[in-house]
């Protein structure tokens, strides 16, 4: 059975753009092949080596992309609650090991990027925020040890 990838409508939307920009490059990298091919030993030809590498990377990246899209979820964001940490909610805790306040915005892991403070709902902070509500405190299991969190505000 596949997993099942959680996203955002809009996480799905940039999944198919990546996709369909990924598939009109097939015809650009099979034209490379064939301009390689044409100039003769293909033993030693390193742009033909590079060419086919190029056209297995992108045929795995396509392959990934489909699946991604074919075993999507999208979260309906008019069913979510603030009651609870969830997907696509966004939380505000306090670190009480550092005393720093952080927010993050728990999301699909095709949609992580913690820069912009989005979470993975598959990263051990996500997991033991998930399903906690406010005023509560939690403890994550993280490869550095345990670190505490107290929920401040959970809002959509």
């Amino acid at each position: 059975m596949a997993d099942v990838h959680y996203l955002s409508q809009e996480g799905l939307e940039k999944l198919k753009k990546d996709l369909a920009e990924a598939l009109a490059q097939r015809p650009v990298i099979s034209a490379a092949i064939a301009e390689a091919r044409e100039k003769g030993d293909l033993s030693e030809n390193a742009e033909y080596e590079s060419a086919r590498e190029a056209q297995g990377l992108l045929e795995l990246k396509i392959a990934n992309l489909q699946n991604t899209i074919a075993n999507a979820k999208v979260i309906d964001s008019s069913m979510l609650n603030a009651d609870t940490v969830q997907m696509l909610t966004t939380v505000k805790v306090k670190n009480l090991g550092t005393g720093t306040d952080m927010t993050f915005t728990i999301v699909g892991q095709n949609e992580a990027d913690f820069s912009k403070g989005k979470l993975a709902a598959t990263t051990p902070i996500a997991k033991a925020l998930i399903g906690h509500g406010k005023g509560e405190t939690v403890e994550a299991h993280v490869p550095s040890g345990v670190m505490k969190f107290k929920i401040l505000d959970i809002s959509l």
